[in-house]
């Protein structure tokens, strides 16, 4: 089961936080197909948001087809995002070079900032 974590500082929405969270969970394959999410009772006892967060977060999944709201039994996965299994080798690699980065004195910001120009120059006009 996924846990959300929510970074009130970020600027970042906190019911987008809880969907990006959740699809990074999908493409790493973490969540599967049939896997039930946290309950709003849940997510709120476990990072004090507002239900209707949570809720809102969950219709933003449904909507995109992500996810299903079975009544009475909670909301279910419908279907996954990526081949990237979460001990994928690759992930050991990029996990190296964050090691590197670090040591070098990069801070979180400039590490993303260099990801995305990468990111930007290999995935050129790829819609995902």
């Amino acid at each position: 089961m996924v846990e959300y974590r929510i970074d009130r500082h970020s600027g970042v929405a906190t019911y987008v936080q809880i969907v990006q969270q959740t699809k990074q969970a999908l493409r790493l394959d973490l969540l599967r197909p049939g896997d039930r999410l946290p309950t709003a009772r849940e997510v709120v006892e476990a990072t004090a948001i507002n239900p209707n967060t949570v809720l809102k977060a969950y219709r933003e999944l449904e909507r995109e087809g992500l996810v299903e709201a079975r009544r009475g039994l909670g909301t279910f996965v419908r279907r996954s995002l990526g081949a990237t299994p979460a001990d994928s080798p690759l992930r050991g690699e990029l996990e190296q070079w964050a090691d590197r980065a670090r040591a070098a004195g990069l801070e979180r910001d400039d590490v993303a900032a260099l990801f995305t120009a990468v990111l930007d120059t290999y995935f050129e006009g790829d819609p995902t």
